[in-house]
């Protein structure tokens, strides 16, 4: 009897003073997986690649501090919050990443507050509402985006109420984001008009030698793609647009691309070093992912009287200009779009 009462009080003992693991255990499924086979997950402070199977399954254990990080696998993005001890999954489609993102173990409500958070903005505020949408529409947009996030609160009425509380801040500050877009885009449409002359730039350098400027490239309509090599949504694009570029091979449009690269995000002793090295990174970078049309690059990163003319304070941007020089859309579909190829063709190209 004292042998199994001492038991008892040993089992007790190790029973408090065992202590959560010291890592977190991520698995799940990505249908459908692109070809790199890679899911990366890091913030300011991690990072790590986890190897994905042929099916798409994965399974690692991560040493972490208690964070959102970014999710990454090929060309899509999404957020997980975790911390060492959870034991988490997620499940998604590669070709629907953000709607098909469901989370399941540890943390759970959390993550999947997060995601259909997320999803309820983009449902309301769609790129269609600012590119045609009028101030009517948008506040409509915004009165339902408003509603459909407190009736998501109500489904997740268990969640802490920190979380809660975040989510209503995330979601005022989204709503300021957008009205200041809104009214950027508004601000972009009224100085530069459709069919009035589009800003020039001259000498640009050409990848392929020597310069380029816009007179050069008339008689044609131009699709312009402002970007540089480390945006990454620039970088996202890249597919879409090699696809454009093989629908209207034969066409009457040149495909541009102008890198506003100037040095920023590279590391040197300097700033002519890092300029010198941003040249170096867009050649490189035009090289490996097999990159068509005109390439260009700025004369003065942002401060390029083109870039600074069109009124360009963020990238990617794509610029349409007719053959005479007139402009056509000064803030045009990105080529992702599924409307932009019926609206290129059409322009009777």
């Amino acid at each position: 009897m004292k042998h199994s009462l001492l038991f008892i009080v040993l089992i007790s003992v190790i029973s408090c003073t065992e202590k959560s693991p010291n890592y977190a255990t991520l698995s799940g499924k990505i249908s459908n997986p692109d070809s790199s086979l890679v899911l990366k997950i890091y913030n300011s402070d991690y990072a790590k690649d986890i190897e994905l199977n042929e099916d798409g399954t994965f399974n690692d254990t991560l040493h972490l501090p208690p964070a959102t990080y970014e999710l990454k696998h090929g060309n899509e993005y999404g957020s997980i919050y975790l911390e060492n001890g959870y034991n988490t999954s997620f499940t998604t489609d590669y070709n629907e990443f953000d709607k098909k993102l469901v989370y399941n173990g540890d943390g759970s409500d959390r993550n999947n507050f997060s995601i259909q958070s997320y999803l309820i903005s983009g449902h309301h505020i769609t790129q269609d509402l600012f590119e045609t949408g009028t101030e009517k529409d948008l506040n409509s947009a915004i009165q339902n985006y408003m509603k459909d996030f407190e009736e998501l609160t109500a489904k997740y009425k268990d969640l802490d109420s920190t979380q809660i509380a975040n989510g209503y801040k995330d979601m005022e500050n989204n709503i300021i984001a957008i009205k200041n877009y809104f009214e950027s885009k508004q601000a972009i449409k009224k100085a530069l008009p459709v069919g009035s002359p589009s800003p020039e730039f001259t000498n640009y350098t050409n990848v392929n030698g020597g310069t380029t400027s816009l007179s050069d490239l008339r008689g044609k309509y131009l699709y312009i793609d402002i970007w540089a090599t480390w945006c990454q949504p620039c970088l996202a694009e890249i597919p879409s647009l090699k696809l454009l570029e093989s629908e209207f091979q034969d066409r009457n449009i040149e495909f541009v691309s102008i890198s506003i690269d100037d040095g920023r995000g590279y590391r040197a002793a300097n700033d002519d070093l890092a300029l010198a090295a941003s040249i170096e990174g867009w050649k490189k970078m035009i090289v490996n992912k097999q990159l068509g049309g005109v390439q260009l690059l700025a004369d003065e990163g942002w401060e390029s009287d083109f870039i600074r003319n069109y009124k360009i304070n963020g990238i990617p941007r794509f610029i349409i200009i007719d053959p005479n020089g007139h402009i056509v859309s000064p803030d045009a579909l990105r080529p992702s779009n599924e409307k932009l190829i019926p609206f290129l063709k059409g322009l009777d190209i």
